[in-house]
C-alpha cells in the first residue's frame, strides 16, 4: 500500500513538473509573439494566441502592471509656476486648519546626503536592480536640512501640532523639535533604551554599530539597573519587526494626534508602508484633508486634496516665504542631541568605535582612520519606507 502511494506521489510530482515546464515554454512563446508588430505575426502564431486566450490575457496583464510600476517609479517635478500655485493652495489650507499633523519620510533627508529608498538611486531600487546599496559614511556627518529647520519653525509657531517620522537618522530631534511633539515610529539611531526599566539614553554617536535585525543589544548597560538585567538596546524597527518601545516611537501620541487632525501633510514618503498603519489615518475622512509632497506616485494620491511634485527643500522655501515665517538656520551649538547626550563612562569606551558629534564639531577627527562601516539598520534589514 505504501509503495503504491509513494509511486502515485512521485508520478504526481513528475506530472506537475512537466506541466510547469510546458506552461513556462508556452508563456515565453506568447511573450515573444506579443513583442512583434501585428503585421509581422504569422498565421501559426495567431493560432497559438487563439488557442491560449487565457494565458494571453495573463501576459498582457503582467506587461501592463510592469509598465505601470515603472511609470510610478519615475520622479516628476512640477514646473516652478505650477509648484508656486500649489504652494499657495497649501498656504490657504494651512491658514484654515486648526490641527495639522506632519508625516515625514526619507525624501526630506536626501539633501543631507542620505539616500532615500524608492527613488531612482534609492536603497531598495538599487537592491531590486541587483546593484550595491549607495555608499554611506557614518550619518553623524549629516546635518538637518532647510526642511527640517522649517518644520521646527512651524512647530514653534504651533501651526504643526505633531510630527510623525519614518526616519531613523535623528535629524528631527537634532534640529530642535521637542521630543513630546515627535513620534519616530521606526526609531532613532542616537537613542538606546534599557530593556528592563525603559530609561532612554541619548548618545552623540550612532548606537547601531553592533546591532541588526532581531539583534538589538548595543553592548552597554543601564546606569540604574543591575548589570545582569539592565542591557541597553537600540530603538530601530527593522522590516518584519513590530516596534513596542514607548520612546522614541510614541505610537500612542501619533495615533491620538492623527485622529484630531483636520489636515495631514505627508512629505518625502512613498506612503507604501505608512498607509498600512490604520491608526495614522483619521476615521472621519470628511473633516480631514490630505496634502502629499513627493516626487513619485504614492498609493494615497487619489485621496489627496493637493499633490505637489517637488523636492522638499524647494517646496518648503516657497511655503515659508508665502507664510512669512522666518527659518532659523541649523547651528551646531544648538544641536539637541549634542547638548543633551549622555557621555560614555570610562569602562564603556571600548563599546563604541563610532565618530561622535563632539569630535566632529571640535574638529578632532583623524579622517584617515574614519570607520566607514554603514549603520546596521541601513540595508536589507531595515524597515522599507
Amino acid at each position: 500500500m505504501s509503495e503504491t502511494f509513494s509511486r502515485a506521489c512521485k508520478m504526481k510530482t513528475l506530472h506537475k513538473s512537466f506541466v510547469d515546464q510546458e506552461f513556462k515554454h508556452v508563456k515565453k512563446r506568447i511573450q515573444e509573439i506579443l513583442m512583434k508588430p501585428p503585421t509581422e505575426i504569422t498565421k501559426d502564431e495567431k493560432d497559438i494566441l487563439k488557442r491560449y486566450k487565457n494565458l494571453v490575457k495573463l501576459v498582457q496583464s503582467q506587461r501592463k502592471n510592469q509598465s505601470l510600476r515603472k511609470e510610478r517609479e519615475q520622479e516628476i517635478e512640477d514646473d516652478i509656476n505650477t509648484l508656486r500655485f500649489k504652494c499657495s493652495q497649501l498656504v490657504e489650507l494651512i491658514r484654515s486648519s486648526k490641527h495639522i499633523v506632519l508625516y515625514t519620510g526619507a525624501g526630506i533627508s536626501t539633501s543631507a546626503s542620505i539616500p532615500d529608498y524608492r527613488g531612482p538611486n534609492g536603497v531598495w531600487t538599487r537592491i531590486k536592480n541587483g546593484h550595491n546599496t549607495p555608499d554611506v559614511n557614518d550619518l553623524v556627518f549629516s546635518e538637518p536640512t532647510f526642511t527640517h529647520m522649517a518644520i521646527v519653525s512651524l512647530v514653534q509657531q504651533d501651526i504643526v501640532k505633531h510630527v510623525v517620522s519614518q526616519n531613523c537618522d535623528g535629524l528631527h530631534l537634532r534640529s530642535g523639535i521637542p521630543a513630546n511633539r515627535l513620534s519616530e515610529i521606526h526609531g532613532n539611531m542616537y537613542i538606546e533604551v534599557c530593556r528592563n526599566c525603559k530609561t532612554s539614553y541619548i548618545r552623540s554617536f550612532d548606537v547601531t554599530e553592533k546591532t541588526a535585525l532581531r539583534r538589538h543589544e548595543t553592548g552597554r548597560r543601564c546606569h540604574r539597573c543591575p548589570s545582569n538585567v539592565g542591557k541597553l538596546i537600540d530603538t530601530i524597527v527593522h522590516f518584519g519587526e513590530k516596534g513596542k518601545l514607548k520612546h522614541p516611537l510614541q505610537w500612542e501620541a501619533a495615533a491620538n494626534e492623527a485622529q484630531k487632525a483636520d489636515l495631514i501633510i505627508c512629505m518625502g514618503s512613498s506612503l507604501k508602508i505608512l498607509r498600512k498603519y490604520a491608526c495614522l489615518w483619521p476615521r472621519n475622512k470628511k473633516t480631514n484633508k490630505l496634502v502629499i509632497i513627493n516626487l513619485q506616485w504614492t498609493p494615497k494620491d487619489s485621496q489627496a486634496t493637493i499633490k505637489i511634485n517637488g523636492k522638499c527643500d524647494m517646496v518648503m522655501t516657497e511655503l515659508m516665504t508665502m507664510l512669512n515665517i522666518p527659518v532659523i538656520p541649523y547651528e551646531k551649538d544648538n544641536d539637541y542631541v549634542y547638548r543633551n547626550s549622555i557621555p560614555l563612562r570610562s569602562d564603556e569606551e571600548f563599546t563604541c568605535n563610532r565618530i561622535r558629534l563632539e569630535q566632529l564639531f571640535k574638529n578632532e577627527i583623524d579622517y584617515e582612520k574614519i570607520n566607514t562601516m554603514q549603520p546596521a539598520w541601513f540595508g536589507k534589514g531595515v524597515r522599507k519606507k
